[in-house]
């Protein structure tokens, strides 16, 4: 070695070094144009047959300076791109940390992925559970030297530098190693003009240097797989998997492995969805790249390529997959929580982008007996309120609800805000266009105007479902609609007036004052003149006897609710209908006894399950946990047991009796005639004027339900009471829900469940008839008693009164003095 030096190189390197301090010490110019002149004439007769030896040094000198000039630029070249001169340049703590954009996925309480929120769709997922098949087809078909190579392939290299650099063609493969692919995949290439390809290619093998450096091999696979795109807004191995072949990377066969990494070479022209025979081809040339490089036998190889290329294709949107009305108002709730949040760099999390793992208390096999129930008792009420209606239109001859529907409308106000006039607008509204159209029969495209549209899907009823665990708050099944693409307005928050479902928060302000539940009132019609004469009527047209509160709401008479709610006292109901979970203002009138107020049917919900949580109020709960991509928990719900009373436990206890009416004599009879449903059940049907509005609300003993029927327009509606009435819309819904349940042998028991049973006292309280023709005659001496008890009650309140008044008084005498 010491010879070489001082025989080879030594001398070399001090010419070099004579040559440098001549160039830059010599007080000769070198730079003028007599210079370069003389320079030319010497090489233009220079003798190539018989050069001397000055002709050789001459040459020797000229390819050194020019080579050393080459070197110089490349060096100030690299260092420019290098010190991001063309562009930002990562730093090693930068690739560390680096984190792709990855959806947020939201999972129900039994583990089952209920959607994502993405810009790109992508999961990422660790090396150990990608298939070492996918693994050895992508090495064989993208990088052979992968496992040798520092991060740039010089082999690969020298022919970019021949073909692609120096020949401009750019179709005559590009070498890249995977470490630079990654590179170009995180950090997208920009355009620099005539500097294009060396700036970026450059920049890629700077990065792809360091990420070597930072990262084993299997861990820059796993990288590369996880950031890979494969067409459109889908990313990595992980959601590809399951998009193509329904799988998970893991269980991927070697010929499915092959079809995926085939697609790296052009996404949509080996898409296998959009171009089946390509990419059959492209996978038999993978395969056949691996028999190549030794991960396959060739006897494997040529079997794999005699099967065909059979998908399993599973495309879903926002709008497919369970719960799509749940997630749409998760998604609103989290992006607002999101941006409140701060990551340990001090930026706000990005619901889209940071990979958010989001645990919901929905109960995915609840959610889908919810859903199926929707499905099909829907359809099967839309027929009857299709044939009701016939040719005819539901809302007559009034033009307002396409009117107004149309100035609802999104393209109504987008036209609006780019200037068009009423006139132009409906003139656009009145063009005929193919659109893609709901049916419960199958989706269809049909050439039709917007008008047209709008007059077409206000015929539709429409339905909100909830179901919540009373002892929890927790959510189990959140329905909104009947379809999520076409119908995107939420019936479980809109609110609507709530009918005869308001009467049991009425009588449980009268059980907390303390009328007693056998109290017998008498169903005859009463005139209010304080409230502009109002006198409430009955649906059935029937009066006549006496009801107590069970029999009264069993059978929802309209006259006793009026007065039990005005001998309790309207503001006493009212606040306890706030501290029950009504957030919504309340009517302070006596029709809000039958139900005039509007509300949703979430808050009707929680309402309810206040009776089968002992009387305490528990606010409804459908988030558990939040974390971020490493497991680091953001937000963790804690469990209230118990919740804040607002009614006694005796009460509760009562009014769950008095609603065990309703099902045993009353309006919901039918869920166990028709649905044969056995376990104890507490409820109430509600129907609004003009039985716009059908809702049946249910308690079990583990769970609450609330469901509600309607058009959007209250407008659209049954002609008759029989169609109209919640136990005629909501109810059957309910009931195939509650059935479903109570047939799948995943919850089993609760079939048979019921509530604690009543102590004696409490017996004793309810054991009185529910109707009676009239009230018993009283002797003479009752009559005596009952004349002294009501003229004495009527002093004392007169007092009592009075001793207001005065109080009052005196307050606003020290006010003013």
């Amino acid at each position: 070695m010491r010879s070489i030096y001082y025989g080879i190189l030594q001398p070399v390197l001090k010419f070099l070094k004579s040559e440098l301090s001549a160039f830059f010490q010599s007080q000769k110019p070198k730079f003028t144009s007599g210079y370069w002149k003389d320079k030319w004439q010497r090489l233009k007769h220079f003798n190539w047959r018989k050069p001397t030896s000055g002709d050789y040094l001459f040459l020797f000198k000229g390819i050194l300076k020019v080579g050393l000039f080459l070197l110089l630029l490349f060096f100030l070249f690299y260092t420019a791109v290098f010190m991001g001169a063309f562009g930002h340049m990562p730093s090693r703590a930068e690739l560390e940390s680096k984190q792709n954009n990855t959806a947020s996925e939201v999972y129900s309480a039994d583990s089952v992925l209920l959607g994502r929120y993405y810009l790109q769709d992508r999961t990422n997922v660790d090396y150990e559970d990608i298939a070492p098949a996918a693994i050895h087809a992508l090495v064989a078909t993208e990088d052979v030297r992968f496992y040798d190579h520092g991060g740039i392939d010089y082999r690969s290299l020298a022919r970019v530098l021949v073909k692609t650099l120096l020949l401009q063609n750019e179709s005559s493969g590009g070498g890249s190693t995977l470490s630079q692919q990654i590179a170009k995949n995180l950090y997208p290439r920009r355009d620099y003009w005539i500097w294009d390809m060396p700036v970026n290619k450059l920049r890629e093998m700077i990065i792809a240097r360091r990420l070597e450096g930072i990262f084993t091999k299997e861990e820059i696979l796993e990288l590369y797989l996880n950031t890979v795109p494969m067409g459109g807004n889908l990313y990595g191995i992980q959601r590809s998997s399951r998009r193509f072949f329904n799988t998970s990377p893991d269980s991927l066969k070697t010929e499915e492995a092959a079809v995926l990494i085939g697609m790296l070479k052009a996404t949509t022209t080996y898409n296998p969805r959009l171009n089946l025979e390509r990419s059959r081809q492209r996978r038999n040339v993978v395969l056949g790249q691996m028999a190549k490089y030794g991960y396959l036998t060739a006897a494997e190889a040529d079997s794999l390529k005699q099967l065909p290329l059979k998908l399993n294709y599973n495309y879903t949107t926002h709008n497919d997959g369970l719960a799509p009305y749940f997630r749409e108002q998760l998604r609103q709730e989290l992006m607002a929580w999101a941006a409140r949040q701060k990551k340990r760099n001090g930026e706000p999390y990005n619901l889209y982008t940071d990979g958010l793992i989001i645990y919901t208390t929905i109960d995915a096999g609840m959610q889908e007996h919810a859903e199926r129930a929707v499905r099909r008792r829907m359809s099967r009420l839309q027929k009857q309120f299709d044939a009701h209606w016939k040719n005819s239109a539901p809302w007559g001859n009034d033009a307002s609800v396409i009117q107004d529907a149309m100035r609802r409308s999104a393209r109504y106000i987008k036209l609006k805000e780019a200037g068009m006039s009423e006139g132009e607008i409906v003139t656009e509204f009145k063009k005929t266009r193919p659109m893609n159209v709901f049916s419960w029969s199958g989706n269809s495209v049909k050439n039709m105007s917007p008008m047209d549209s709008l007059a077409y899907y206000r015929r539709y009823l429409n339905t909100g479902l909830l179901s919540m665990d009373p002892s929890t708050g927790y959510v189990k099944a959140w329905v909104g609609g009947i379809n999520h693409t076409f119908f995107k307005y939420d019936h479980v928050r809109s609110n609507r007036q709530v009918g005869s479902t308001f009467k049991p928060i009425v009588y449980a302000a009268a059980l907390e004052k303390g009328i007693a539940p056998c109290t017998y009132f008498p169903n005859q019609q009463v005139t209010y003149e304080a409230y502009d004469g109002w006198t409430p009527r009955n649906s059935n047209g029937q009066y006549g006897g006496e009801y107590t509160m069970r029999g009264a709401l069993a059978h929802s008479v309209n006259t006793i609710s009026a007065q039990v709610l005005m001998q309790t006292g309207i503001d006493r109901t009212v606040s306890l209908a706030q501290r029950m979970g009504i957030e919504s203002d309340l009517p302070a009138v006596p029709s809000l006894a039958l139900g005039t107020a509007s509300l949703s049917l979430y808050e009707m919900v929680s309402a309810y399950a206040t009776f089968a949580n002992e009387g305490r109020q528990v606010t409804p709960v459908y988030i558990t946990k939040i974390a971020d991509q490493t497991g680091r928990v953001l937000l963790q719900h804690r469990t209230v047991h118990e919740g804040r009373r607002v009614l006694s436990d005796d009460n509760a206890a009562i009014m769950l009796h008095l609603m065990q009416g309703v099902v045993e004599e009353g309006s919901a009879a039918r869920l166990r005639s028709e649905f044969g449903l056995k376990m104890d059940i507490a409820g109430k049907t509600g129907t609004t004027q003009n039985h716009s509005d059908g809702w049946f609300i249910g308690i079990t003993s583990k769970l609450v339900t609330g469901v509600w029927v309607g058009a959007e327009s209250p407008k659209v509606r049954f002609r008759t009471l029989a169609l109209g009435q919640g136990s005629n819309t909501a109810l059957p819904i309910w009931g195939d829900y509650t059935r479903s349940i109570a047939l799948d042998k995943d919850y089993v028991g609760y079939i048979n469940s019921q509530f604690p049973p009543l102590p004696n006292n409490l017996q004793n309280k309810l054991d009185c008839p529910s109707f009676r023709e009239e009230p018993p005659k009283k002797d003479f001496f009752e009559r005596i008693i009952d004349g002294v008890t009501d003229k004495a009650v009527e002093i004392f309140e007169g007092w009592n009164e009075n001793r207001k008044q005065r109080r009052e008084e005196r307050r606003r005498r020290r006010q003013n003095n």
